[in-house]
């Protein structure tokens, strides 16, 4: 069994469940109100909400032990029944790893393109009357996982500031990381998933401290330091590789 305070947020643990070992990634949520867990092609996750202890854990996966095991195996059948063929394969970076792109098709999918994130890959699984390229199918996933970790970050900087926008946008600009409108209104370049954690989290930090203070002042920066201490290694890292976000995603299919 797992030790209670062996569990990272995060990072990839593991717990023995009914004779088989599960790995899980678990990620911390200021905004839920109760444990939860996903099972998928993308693996374990359970969200821990910040007023759950970290040993709960452990006891919350056990009793469901049954339930997730009936999910892996569920998962697992219908890889075993996919005929894959591969092509359109590339690379980009995916939260700041280097992540392979590759599209599969599925002789007994019938309705659209599904993306999964899956050992370490990111896979278009392309529906068999679908019509999307297989581009903008995974632009698109790429956005909702952006809003997401947009949406998270936003919420534990908020709370911490006590500042909060009207309304928060996830688009796709050429030129800017992200935008604080006279309104209190924040967008974001959805091309933020494909970077590190902490360059997303300073980039989301930058611009709600714009809330309270809308100029770049000393108190500015001062205010983001307090808030992000890697903010200096996140735009080091912007400084080195942000053409590598912005790469178009349909030169990684063929026509």
């Amino acid at each position: 069994m797992l030790k209670a305070n062996s569990v990272k947020t995060g990072a990839l643990n593991s717990i023995n469940l009914g004779g088989r070992k599960v790995d899980y990634r678990l990620v911390h949520s200021p905004s839920a109100r109760k444990l939860r867990v996903r099972v998928g092609l993308a693996g374990v996750e359970v969200v821990q909400p910040k007023t759950r202890e970290a040993e709960e854990v452990e006891a919350f996966l056990v009793s469901h032990g049954k339930w997730i095991i009936g999910q892996l195996k569920r998962v697992e059948r219908f890889r075993s029944v996919r005929k894959a063929r591969c092509g359109g394969t590339g690379e980009i970076l995916y939260r700041g790893e280097p992540t392979k792109v590759q599209v599969e098709d599925v002789a007994r999918r019938q309705g659209t393109n599904q993306v999964v994130f899956a050992q370490g890959c990111l896979v278009v699984v392309r529906g068999r009357v679908s019509r999307m390229p297989p581009a903008k199918s995974l632009e698109n996933w790429l956005r909702r996982q952006a809003r997401k970790e947009i949406q998270r970050h936003l919420d534990a900087v908020t709370h911490k500031l006590k500042r909060f926008p009207r309304k928060v946008y996830v688009m796709g600009q050429r030129t800017r990381w992200g935008n604080c409108s006279p309104l209190q209104n924040l967008s974001f370049n959805w091309r933020l998933i494909m970077a590190p954690e902490f360059v997303a989290r300073y980039l989301v930090t930058h611009e709600v401290v714009h809330l309270a203070v809308p100029d770049h002042s000393k108190q500015f920066w001062l205010t983001i330091q307090s808030l992000c201490p890697e903010t200096e290694r996140a735009k080091q890292w912007l400084c080195a590789n942000s053409h590598k976000l912005f790469l178009s995603l349909r030169e990684l299919f063929p026509e």
